[in-house]
């Protein structure tokens, strides 16, 4: 945990000067003390879309391309071809805790839960907002805090749970059960759900939730914890709400713009620097050889496609060296620079809500409606039905390879698959990660599917415990 949070009132101060361009609301001229942050409509919503603008205002930040990218090398998304230890690391699952992106992955998330909390404690003890404001303003809160203690526990297993502001005994905190953090979770996400209003608040923009994110993260953390009646019923809620869509195949270029119909949740351009989009697009497209590279083989990500899946064609580019040489990397930004400004980091999509609505129809034997959910996603990428398919096993490998191709280098998905799935061994000690990882990964050992504990983390807090495998 961070020993060194900011007051309440610096930490207010903070957001309240980041969120200009997030949405327009005059920022405050003079130094503000926290309690009357809350006191009007306008500085407390500047407090809390404050927060996203943090999450989005810099590169290699854990909210756009971090999580991202060391989640795709860590799984067998796509490979880093340079030589970078501390990229390495990941890519061959050897992390170190002194990493420096391992850091940022868990104190990033920890300041924005910090904020969030400080954020809903405000808004909680305010007596003069509008009422729907403040309603809206709490969701988000919410919303922000399990979303990071999401990823959290994804990527490090048993974390602190921190749903407060003191910040003496939460430097203190010992790690918290996955279980319990989960449970967290879902209730924040369920809190969040009731107050959050329907439409995108502010200026309709789909960057600040509204009822269907937090629906959307709510189906997810039910189908990572087994809850399958629920994820499916979540994930159908939103499905079935007319304001999102899948695009056609023929618009499948236009799924990563700004506002797109298939967006859920994305985050708005802060940082607008040298005519960039997203950090993610301004990364991975290069004007030379690709750096950040499709693996390669009979288990790799680029021989993955049927020959007519028009995900390959539409979000895999093609790079031709003077010497032949052919090097295939992500394509789905296509704005490396340009104005304006067309493209939003996507978080959450409406296609994962029919793959996770598929796996929770699998896991409760409904195996011809999954299927069904499957063959939807197969359709926009120009691809045929499926045959029948008899029995859970066939249906769930079908799930995998349909989420591996659809998801790929978005968010870690494919590196959190692979962990949370069982062996097909049969042996109940092992993931999927363990069938799949070790033929492209020579080092591979099954304590790698979480990361250690970051070494300035143990430093801060002695009640921490370093993950197995990395003492």
């Amino acid at each position: 945990m961070k020993a060194t949070y900011l007051t309440i009132t610096i930490l207010l101060l903070t957001l309240l000067t980041s969120c200009k361009k997030y949405v327009e609301i005059e920022d405050p001229k003079d130094q503000l003390v926290a309690s009357s942050v809350f006191l009007n409509d306008n500085t407390a919503t500047a407090a809390v879309i404050g927060i996203y603008s943090s999450m989005n205002e810099s590169n290699y930040y854990f909210a756009n391309v971090l999580t991202t990218f060391m989640g795709s090398m860590a799984a067998d998304d796509f490979a880093y071809s340079a030589v970078f230890a501390a990229f390495d690391e990941f890519k061959n699952n050897a992390v170190l805790p002194g990493n420096t992106y391992v850091n940022t992955l868990w104190s990033q998330p920890y300041d924005y839960i910090y904020r969030a909390n400080a954020c809903y404690q405000g808004l909680s003890a305010s007596t003069t907002l509008t009422p729907a404001i403040k309603d809206q303003l709490m969701g988000e809160s919410l919303f922000v805090r399990a979303f990071c203690h999401f990823y959290l526990v994804n990527m490090f297993g048993d974390v602190p749970l921190i749903t407060d502001t003191d910040v003496l005994a939460n430097t203190n905190k010992p790690r918290t059960a996955a279980a319990e953090v989960y449970k967290s979770i879902i209730a924040d996400l369920e809190a969040a759900k009731k107050l959050l209003a329907t439409a995108y608040p502010g200026n309709t923009e789909r960057t600040r939730p509204n009822k269907a994110v937090a629906t959307a993260l709510l189906a997810r953390a039910y189908l990572y914890t087994g809850n399958f009646t629920a994820a499916e019923a979540q994930a159908t809620e939103v499905i079935s709400n007319t304001t999102y869509k899948l695009l056609p195949t023929a618009e499948m270029n236009n799924v990563f713009l700004k506002n797109s119909q298939e967006a859920i949740w994305q985050l708005q351009v802060v940082n607008t620097g040298a005519n960039r989009n997203t950090f993610e697009g301004n990364t991975i497209i290069s004007t030379a050889t690709p750096l950040y590279r499709l693996t390669k083989g009979t288990t790799g990500l680029e021989d993955a496609f049927e020959a007519d899946d028009k995900r390959r064609a539409n979000w895999v580019a093609k790079y031709t060296t003077a010497a032949g040489l052919v090097y295939n990397y992500p394509f789905k930004y296509k704005v490396r620079v340009g104005t304006p400004v067309t493209e939003y980091s996507m978080v959450l999509r409406l296609a994962e809500q029919y793959l996770i609505r598929a796996e929770a129809r699998a896991q409760q034997n409904k195996l011809s409606d999954a299927v069904s959910d499957l063959n939807i996603i197969r359709q926009r990428a120009g691809l045929g039905n499926l045959p029948a398919l008899g029995d859970m096993g066939a249906v769930m490998l079908a799930i995998e390879k349909e989420r591996r191709l659809e998801l790929f280098t978005e968010w870690g998905h494919r590196w959190f698959d692979l962990k949370r799935w069982k062996s097909t061994s049969g042996d109940a000690s092992k993931s999927r990660a363990d069938d799949v990882l070790p033929a492209i990964k020579t080092a591979w050992k099954p304590t790698a599917k979480l990361w250690p504990i970051p070494t300035q983390a143990l430093v801060t807090n002695p009640n921490l415990v370093q993950n197995p495998g990395y003492n």
